[in-house]
């Protein structure tokens, strides 16, 4: 796969492959993907292959592999950062609200049905049950997930800076009430400075 970032030839391929592209296309390639994509991130992404290299081919196969390969860097999820990104390049700011319009609204949609229906329906000792029956499902999930991070994270930085790494970090939330986000820039500045800084160390022991 070639460099994450878009070159010259890549965004001029987009620009002639998307030309005369109205944005109703835009907005229903999107709106699929926001219908379709069950599961999260990881099932939306074949369905914005198939839309936008397979059907529309707005993009190239090695285009879109680099597209993914630079949002899945950034945070936020998968489906909206490469909707805003492809909306921008095939047809401008307008292409990209809309195309973040169309893979959000079905969601938000079904939600807003959902929850009123339920809501309407709440008194119902089996709505309650049903609610409640959920709860436990989703902590499995969660917690498959969570094992999954943390497994990785041992393969990566070994076992025993993974479980010290966790345990402060459960210190930081629960006792002394730190906000996620610092913990994480904390660690992603320390992961800068300790890369900038081994090749010098490198250099100097040389």
């Amino acid at each position: 796969m070639g460099c994450v970032f878009v070159s010259d030839k890549q965004d001029k391929y987009i620009k002639q492959n998307s030309r005369g592209t109205s944005q109703l296309r835009l907005f229903l390639a999107f709106f699929r993907v926001g219908v379709l994509g069950y599961g999260g991130g990881p099932g939306s992404i074949p369905l914005i292959h198939k839309e936008v290299v397979d059907r529309y081919q707005w993009l190239s196969d090695e285009d879109f592999g680099d597209i993914l390969a630079l949002a899945n860097t950034l945070p936020g999820p998968i489906a909206t950062k490469l909707a805003g990104y492809i909306g921008q390049r095939v047809s401008g700011v307008l292409g990209m609200i809309n195309a973040i319009l169309a893979v959000i609204m079905p969601t938000i949609v079904l939600m807003i049905v959902l929850l009123t229906f339920l809501s309407s329906i709440s008194e119902f000792d089996w709505v309650s049950g049903m609610t409640a029956a959920v709860i436990p499902v989703v902590g499995v999930m969660l917690g498959v997930l969570t094992w999954q991070f943390f497994k990785k994270a041992g393969d990566g930085i070994g076992w025993i800076k993974t479980i010290l790494m966790s345990a402060a970090v459960l210190v930081l939330l629960e006792l002394a009430g730190v906000h996620p986000g610092i913990i994480i820039g904390v660690l992603i500045i320390l992961a800068l400075v300790r890369r900038d800084g081994k090749p010098q160390a490198e250099g100097e022991g040389s």
